[in-house]
Order: C-alpha cells, then structure tokens, then sequence
C-alpha cells in the first residue's frame, strides 16, 4: 500500500519546479494509494513567505486548495495527539515543522516524502526513497 506525507518542500517543488523531485518519484506519487498534505506546510510556506525568506511561496498559497485537487492530495486534519508525539519525540532535530510532519507520518502509517537529510536518518519514520 503506498500511501505518502509530502514534506514541504516537496509541495513547494511539484508546484512550481517538479523537475526537483526525481522523475521515477513523481511517477510513484502520481499512482499513489494516498497522497496526503499537512496544513503545517501551509503554515510553514505562509511564514516563510510573510518573512520574507520564501516568495516563491506566495503563488502557491493563492492556490491552495486548487493546488491539493490538481495533486489529487488529501489535506490531513491536525490533532491534539500529533501535537503531543512531536513535542515528546526523542529527537534531537528542533525544527517545529518537521517534527510535525513526521508525527502525522508515524500516527497515520504514512511514508513520508523528503530530501531533508534530518528526516530521511531519522529511525522512526518511513520514507520514501528519493531517486
């Protein structure tokens, strides 16, 4: 069963550079079971973007939801409980957005998608393989 979690950069990249993403992986997603977005990538793409540090971003997040449709991707609700495995997780990595992910990742047996070496080392989620 291959259901995936794209990581941010990942949303960022199909949308405005999929040449980004590997070839064979983009061909993977696209015959997904399930592909599955977090809102925290909303919310990281509209920090980034509101500081400044990501314009590229703000196109993507006029589109969003045609964005989600166009990627036949299911945006996931965020709960309580995800919140509390990212902030109790043994793992050094303090990126917020990332622990994030990777809790919903684990509560929802979903693989997550990345090229972020923090993610791909870490034990205790499955991602998929970036070629």
């Amino acid at each position: 069963m291959s259901r995936f979690l794209l990581d941010t950069h990942v949303v960022l990249w199909l949308a405005i550079s999929p040449d980004r993403v590997p070839e064979t992986l983009r061909h993977e997603l696209a015959g997904a079971e399930q592909l599955f977005v977090s809102p925290v990538s909303a919310y990281e793409l509209a920090q980034k973007a509101r500081s400044g540090r990501l314009p590229q971003a703000e196109p993507v997040l006029a589109r969003w939801g045609e964005l989600l449709e166009l990627m036949v991707a299911k945006e996931l609700p965020m709960t309580g409980s995800e919140m509390l495995l990212a902030g109790t997780m043994s793992w050094e990595h303090r990126d917020p957005f990332d622990r994030l992910i990777v809790a919903q990742a684990q509560i929802h047996g979903l693989s997550v998608v990345s090229r972020d070496r923090a993610i791909l080392d870490f034990d205790g989620v499955a991602c998929a393989e970036w070629r």
